[in-house]
C-alpha cells in the first residue's frame, strides 16, 4: 500500500489560468489545500479567481507566455510564500481557424506556434532549475488528441500538440535522476472557451462541435491532472489521453475522383 502525495504541500504554477483547464485546475488544487500561482493575459479574470480562492492560496501574475522577457521576470519574482513550486502546469494554448492549409491565415499559424510551442518551452525551461534545486517536482504539459490523430483544418494546431507530446517525452529522459515527473495530458472533445477562441467569438460556430453530445468539462480534465500529480512519487504517468464517450476515432479520409459505381 503506497501513500498518495499530500496536496497540502503542492505549490502549482499554472499558465492560462483565466479560463478552462487552467482555472479549473487552480480551483481543484486550492480545494485540496494547495497553493497556486495563476498566470494569464486577462487581469480581470485573474483578479476574480484570486478573490474566489483567497490571496493566501492564489497568487496571480498577468503575463503572456509568448513574451520571453515577461516569463523570465515572472520566474524571478515569485513571492516567498509561493516560491517552493513543485508542480508546473504548462496549460496555455489555443487553436485558431479551421481552414485548409492553403487558405489558412499565417498570422493565426504564427500565434499558435508562439503560444503552444514557444510559450510552453519558456515556461518549462525557466521553472525546471528551481524544482531540481529543491529536490523534485512534476511538469504537466497540455497536449491534445490532435497531436496523435490529425484532422482536416487542424494542421498547425495538430503539429503543435505533437510537439508538446514529444517534448514531454524528451525532457522525461533528460530528467532521469532529478526526481522530476513529466505527464502530458491529451484531451479530446471538451466544452470550454476553446472553440469560441478558435472561431474568434462566433458563438454559432463555437457551439456546433458540441451540439447533441456530452462533451467533457474543464473539471474532468483538472481531476485527471490532479490525480496524476497526487500519485506516489515513484509513479510517473507518461500521458493521459481522454475522449468523451460520445467521441471516437473516425475512419480514414479517402479521396475519390469519381463516384463509386
Amino acid at each position: 500500500m503506497y501513500t498518495l502525495l499530500d496536496p497540502r504541500n503542492f505549490v502549482v504554477f499554472i499558465t492560462g489560468a483565466t479560463s478552462g483547464f487552467g482555472a479549473a485546475a487552480a480551483r481543484r488544487y486550492v480545494a485540496a489545500g494547495g497553493k497556486v500561482i495563476a498566470t494569464g493575459r486577462r487581469e480581470d479574470r485573474l483578479a476574480g479567481l484570486q478573490a474566489e480562492l483567497g490571496a493566501d492560496n492564489c497568487h496571480v501574475m498577468t503575463l503572456d507566455v509568448r513574451d520571453r522577457a515577461a516569463m523570465e521576470k515572472a520566474a524571478a519574482d515569485i513571492p516567498a510564500p509561493f516560491a517552493g513550486i513543485n508542480i508546473v502546469l504548462a496549460n496555455a494554448g489555443l487553436a485558431l481557424g479551421l481552414q485548409p492549409a492553403a487558405e489558412a491565415d499565417l498570422d493565426d499559424w504564427q500565434t499558435m506556434i508562439d503560444t503552444n510551442i514557444s510559450g510552453l518551452v519558456y515556461t518549462v525551461r525557466l521553472l525546471l532549475p528551481g524544482m531540481i534545486a529543491r529536490g523534485g517536482g512534476h511538469v504537466v504539459t497540455l497536449g491534445s488528441v490532435a497531436g496523435e490523430f490529425a484532422y482536416p483544418g487542424g494542421s498547425v494546431y495538430a503539429a503543435s500538440k505533437a510537439f508538446v507530446k514529444h517534448f514531454a517525452l524528451a525532457i522525461r529522459s533528460d530528467l532521469q535522476g532529478k526526481n522530476i515527473r513529466v505527464t502530458d495530458i491529451e484531451p479530446g472533445l471538451t466544452e470550454t472557451e476553446f472553440s469560441l477562441v478558435r472561431f474568434k467569438g462566433d458563438e454559432g460556430k463555437a457551439a456546433a462541435p458540441y451540439a447533441g453530445t456530452m462533451a467533457m468539462t474543464a473539471e474532468d480534465i483538472a481531476e485527471s491532472i490532479f490525480w496524476a500529480t497526487s500519485l506516489p512519487a515513484h509513479v510517473n504517468v507518461n500521458k493521459i489521453q481522454l475522449m468523451a464517450t460520445t467521441q471516437a476515432i473516425g475512419p480514414f479520409d479517402i479521396y475519390r475522383d469519381k463516384p463509386n459505381g
